[in-house]
C-alpha cells in the first residue's frame, strides 16, 4: 500500500515544461519575455534584477514560478480578458506539472536545479495590472517561490521534472 508521501510525489514520467520566461528590471519597470536565461545558484536569473545585482540572495524568492493552467482561472475570477504572463511578473510560467503540490521539492528546470519553498503571494500591483479584484483573483494561484541550488541554462520549452531528494 502506498503511503501519503508516495501519493504526493509525482511519478517519474510526469513532466512539465517552461512556457515563458519573464524577467524584471527596476521594481516599477515593465517586465519582459526572454527566450532563455541563466539560473545563478544562490542569486536568481541572470537577466532579472536579482541576477543583474549579482549578490547572493538569501531570500526564498530567488526565482518565482506560476502555473500556466491558472492564468485562465485568474482571469475568470477577476472577470478580465486573457492575461499576459508578463504582467504577473513571475519568472517562470510552467505547464503540465502541479507546482502547488510540490512544496519543498527539488525540480530540474532545464539545466538548473531549484527547490520550491512556498507560495508566492500576490502583491497590490495586481489591482493595477489585472483590474479591480486582481489581488483576490490571484490568491491561491500566485505561484511558488524557489531557491536556485545549481545554476544552468533555462530555455522556453525546457522540461520541468521532480529531482530525487538530496542525499
Amino acid at each position: 500500500m502506498k503511503t501519503l508521501r508516495d501519493l504526493m510525489t509525482p511519478p517519474a514520467h510526469i513532466q512539465g515544461r517552461i512556457d515563458a520566461i519573464v524577467v524584471r528590471g527596476a521594481p516599477r519597470e515593465r517586465a519582459r519575455l526572454v527566450p532563455q536565461t541563466m539560473a545563478l545558484a544562490g542569486i536568481g536569473l541572470a537577466d532579472d534584477r536579482l541576477g543583474q545585482r549579482g549578490e547572493a540572495e538569501l531570500s526564498t524568492r530567488q526565482v518565482t514560478l506560476i502555473q500556466y493552467e491558472h492564468l485562465p482561472l485568474i482571469a475568470a475570477f477577476a472577470r478580465s480578458g486573457p492575461l499576459d504572463p508578463v504582467d504577473l511578473r513571475r519568472n517562470l510560467v510552467v505547464s503540465g506539472i502541479n507546482l502547488l503540490s510540490l512544496k519543498n521539492a527539488r525540480l530540474r528546470v532545464g539545466d538548473a536545479l531549484i527547490q520550491l519553498v512556498g507560495p508566492c503571494a500576490p502583491c497590490s500591483r495586481m489591482e493595477e495590472v489585472i483590474g479591480p479584484g486582481g489581488y483576490a483573483a490571484m490568491r491561491g494561484h500566485g505561484g511558488m517561490t524557489a531557491r536556485i541550488l545549481e545554476g544552468g541554462a533555462i530555455r522556453v520549452g525546457d522540461a520541468v521534472s521532480v529531482a530525487p531528494p538530496a542525499a
